[in-house]
């Protein structure tokens, strides 16, 4: 079992950036590939960004543009998404997710935590 713990979000002017942290616990996170998802008010969950288990690859949705990193560091258990540029569209709550080793799916979700950009 995985269990993730996102941090790092807050009230940011546009242009800002923000940091985001998602920690977790579980033996197996090393070899999990982490994905960032974001929910803003009466919308769909959104992809953002995926990072395979060994950090070698990484897959950003189109509406990034450049403006946000994904990086994990097994050692330390933790993959980050780091924002640049920050517009006040990015207003949600951001969520960071684990793929189940066999399957595929994005079993495991940490609480979400709330990042809000003012104009």
């Amino acid at each position: 079992q995985v269990q993730l713990v996102e941090s790092g979000g807050g009230l940011v002017q546009a242009g800002g950036s923000l940091r985001l942290s998602c920690a977790a616990s579980g033996r197996t996170f090393s070899r999990s590939v982490m994905g960032w998802f974001r929910q803003a008010p009466g919308k769909e969950r959104e992809f953002i960004a995926r990072i395979t288990s060994s950090g070698g690859s990484r897959t950003y949705a189109d509406f990034v543009k450049g403006r946000f990193t994904i990086s994990r560091d097994n050692a330390k258990n933790t993959v980050y998404l780091q924002m640049i540029s920050l517009k006040p569209e990015d207003t949600a709550v951001y969520y960071c997710a684990a793929q189940a080793l066999v399957g595929g799916s994005y079993t495991y979700w940490g609480q979400g935590t709330q990042v809000t950009v003012s104009s």
